[in-house]
């Protein structure tokens, strides 16, 4: 996560069409989602650099915490190693995390 303050840092700004303040979030998607997410628009938006990655702007009152809580673990998994992955997904479908 990074805050935006007055444009900076210009790539973020950019990317999230805002000038600040404001708090985003990039993450790693795959497939369906991520088409959905890049298209969606706000507070969503795709980030300029990596053919994955996506940026949410993120607003206390008006943020969906449970549905970031998992685009974080399934950004996990496209990232980590397939047992690493595949013991969060185990953790994730028995309701331990």
């Amino acid at each position: 996560m990074l805050t935006i303050v007055s444009g900076v840092p210009a790539a973020y700004a950019q990317a999230a069409g805002a000038d600040g303040p404001a708090t985003v979030m990039t993450f790693r998607a795959a497939g369906p989602e991520l088409a959905a997410l890049t298209s969606v628009g706000a507070p969503f938006f795709k980030a300029r650099w990596g053919s994955d990655v996506v940026g949410i702007v993120l607003d206390e009152e008006e943020t969906d915490w449970d549905e970031v809580s998992e685009l974080l673990a399934e950004s996990y998994c496209i990232l980590a190693p397939k047992g690493l992955a595949r013991q969060l997904r185990d953790s994730l479908t028995e309701g331990e995390v």
